[in-house]
């Protein structure tokens, strides 16, 4: 196959991905971008871009139906999607174009809540106790044996968005009613307090070559139901819980038939007994500018690095990681009630970056000692606390 030939279609219906198109463009590769028409006029790198394709909605079968016009003169090598939202369609798109990737079996695992549980659990990896919302006796003995409280989760939504706590039997069955013919689309699972982590790593050829561990200040549960303020921060390098993590994520990889490309992995540390439990994954970087965390704590970009092995894997080329920092980051980011916050009087060195993003106030701060990390996040976070802080109702979809 020669580098001319290698065409990347680009799939994705929110505005992100952009150092991916320009990393995938920097390697040789013609890049098409095919996004919603009421995308056009963000930020996209259009020097890297070869040709966008508009849509105004999702609709599979017309989506089809304009690939295969395309493909008529552009030889697709490569679908590639950018956001959790859009992982399954494409893998629908690569089954009808047989083109490699993803498949629609492996990219449930990665989308669907209730098959990732199903999955770890058969595979022997600690899961929260769970059951689906199909049989009226299973809920039932679930209720009756696992005690509240208890998470109401969509199967298909991202982060936070539509999860409710339930503290009693009577509750529950009050909601599963409500949900209606919708109950399907759902799981409950228990609710254990504890610290979450997010695993944000790269495969290669069935192998996890790299990953990095962090934990949420404030769990994304916490932040979207309480519009709190948004934390993370690298977790300690070499630690007991880092490195039960670093194990915990090789083991879902593998479960799930993770073979290259990025993915962003949750676990829990249950504050009572110190357990770890997985929570879910993506076959996607990690939104919530948790990529450019990353970044700056060890020197790899994972959208960019993402295109690289996709890039070498068409090309039969072994890919090679950069080299590896082991720094510290963290990020603070709010809602703001300014439309363009002053940031001007954050001036520690240990800022690498700031959001530039209307009502938002972010900070990325890098530094070698993570307890250093941690001292200016909080700091920080009481500041935009008070001096710039607005918050929202969280999305509610669940019933």
């Amino acid at each position: 196959m020669s580098e001319k030939s290698l065409n990347f279609l680009c799939i994705t219906t929110y505005f992100k991905g952009e150092d991916f198109i320009k990393s995938c463009k920097e390697a040789g590769n013609k890049v098409y971008l095919l996004t919603k028409k009421s995308l056009e006029s963000e930020k996209w790198p259009w020097e890297a871009i070869d040709d966008v394709f508009y849509i105004e909605e999702w609709n599979q079968n017309d989506i089809i139906k304009g690939i295969a016009y395309k493909f008529r003169e552009i030889n697709f090598n490569r679908f590639v999607a950018l956001d959790d939202f859009d992982v399954e369609k494409v893998a629908l798109l690569r089954e009808h174009f047989r083109v490699p990737g993803m498949g629609r079996t492996t990219a449930h695992y990665f989308r669907d809540k209730l098959a990732m549980r199903i999955k770890a659990k058969n595979e022997g990896v600690n899961v929260p106790e769970f059951t689906s919302l199909f049989n009226n006796d299973d809920i039932n003995k679930y209720a009756d044996t696992i005690p509240a409280p208890w998470l109401l989760k969509p199967r298909l939504e991202a982060s936070a968005t539509g999860i409710k706590k339930i503290h009693s039997k009577d509750e529950l069955w009050q909601i599963v009613n409500d949900l209606g013919d919708e109950r399907d689309n759902y799981l409950i699972e228990k609710f254990a307090p504890g610290d979450v982590y997010h695993v944000d790593g790269l495969n290669v050829d069935g192998k996890v070559v790299f990953a990095r561990v962090s934990k949420y200040l404030d769990t994304p549960f916490e932040v979207a139901h309480g519009g709190g303020i948004f934390r993370s921060a690298t977790s300690e390098i070499g630690s007991k819980v880092e490195k039960g993590l670093q194990k915990m994520n090789v083991q879902v990889m593998k479960a799930f038939g993770m073979q290259s490309g990025a993915s962003h992995t949750e676990f829990i540390q249950s504050k009572d007994t110190g357990e770890l439990f997985f929570l879910e994954t993506s076959s996607r970087v990690g939104g919530a500018n948790l990529a450019e965390m990353v970044a700056y704590a060890s020197g790899v970009n994972l959208w960019g690095e993402w295109a690289k092995i996709e890039s070498a894997n068409l090309k039969n080329e072994t890919y090679k990681l950069p080299k590896i920092h082991n720094k510290y980051a963290g990020i603070v980011v709010s809602l703001s009630r300014f439309q363009h916050p002053d940031t001007s009087s954050f001036t520690d060195k240990e800022i690498v970056w700031k959001m530039d993003k209307e009502w938002h106030i972010g900070l990325i701060i890098v530094s070698d000692s993570s307890e250093r990390v941690i001292e200016l996040l909080d700091k920080y976070t009481h500041r935009i606390a008070s001096e710039f802080h607005a918050s929202i109702p969280a999305p509610d979809k669940s019933l």
